[in-house]
């Protein structure tokens, strides 16, 4: 018999020493998850992580079951638990809840915005102009969501913003900026920018409208994205509708 691979989210685990609480397993395995160490459908051997935390299983188990509960873990009976993985319809579907949120959200970011609010958005953006100039893809993924999460921070509702926090973490073990084109992250970012025009006039209506303009070329780019290259899954016809 082959033996196993031992699964690369391991290497990517950082364990300061054994016995570690519960909480502090959950956020070191979140951690990995969200920022695209692993790719999704990576294993999670459960044993194995909690030899690694020097600890039993239950408490692997446990974080394992609020990272279910978050989306970004799955677990079959036959072959344990892995990084989750979306198919494009689902990939597509989160990205339309993220939409909603962010929208739902700027009329009252731009209201409340303060001067401290709209230096931060500035300064997100510049940060994002530099990944494109670097052409740094990894580097523009993160600031992506550091630069929408600026937009939509002043708007003060925060049930609205854990919400829209939440569906963005679904999404990202794909990393979808990553994978592509430049061209595309150029024409995305220059939607960034007649954004923070729109933000610092106060414009909330013409805000929201290029925040959907914005969210319908995203759409159509993550929608280049192949179940092919392996970090969407295929949809299971075996599956009741």
């Amino acid at each position: 018999m082959r033996p196993r691979r031992r699964s690369a989210l391991l290497a990517c685990l950082v364990v300061d020493g054994p016995g570690r609480p519960q909480q502090a397993i959950l956020d070191e395995l979140r951690r990995v998850i969200l920022d695209g160490s692993v790719p999704p459908g990576t294993p999670i051997p459960l044993a194995e992580v909690a030899e690694l935390f020097g600890v039993s299983q239950i408490p692997v188990r446990e974080a394992l079951k609020t990272l279910i509960g978050e989306g970004l873990v799955t677990h079959r009976s036959n072959s344990g638990y892995a990084v989750a993985q979306l198919t494009p319809q689902e990939l597509r579907e989160m990205y339309i809840v993220r939409e909603t949120l962010e929208v739902a959200a700027l009329a009252a970011a731009v209201a409340n915005a303060t001067d401290e609010d709209r230096a931060a958005v500035v300064a997100a953006n510049e940060k994002l102009q530099r990944a494109i100039d670097d052409d740094d893809p990894v580097a523009y993924h993160r600031l992506s969501r550091e630069f929408h999460l600026a937009l939509t921070r002043p708007s003060r509702l925060h049930r609205l913003l854990r919400m829209l926090e939440s569906a963005w973490n679904v999404t990202e073990p794909v990393q979808s900026m990553v994978h592509v084109s430049r061209a595309d992250r150029v024409a995305l970012h220059a939607d960034h920018r007649e954004m923070v025009e729109a933000f610092l006039a106060g414009d909330g209506e013409r805000l929201r409208t290029l925040a959907e303009a914005h969210a319908q070329r995203l759409n159509t780019v993550i929608g280049k994205l192949s179940a092919e290259t392996g970090l969407l899954s295929l949809p299971d016809i075996s599956s009741p509708q």
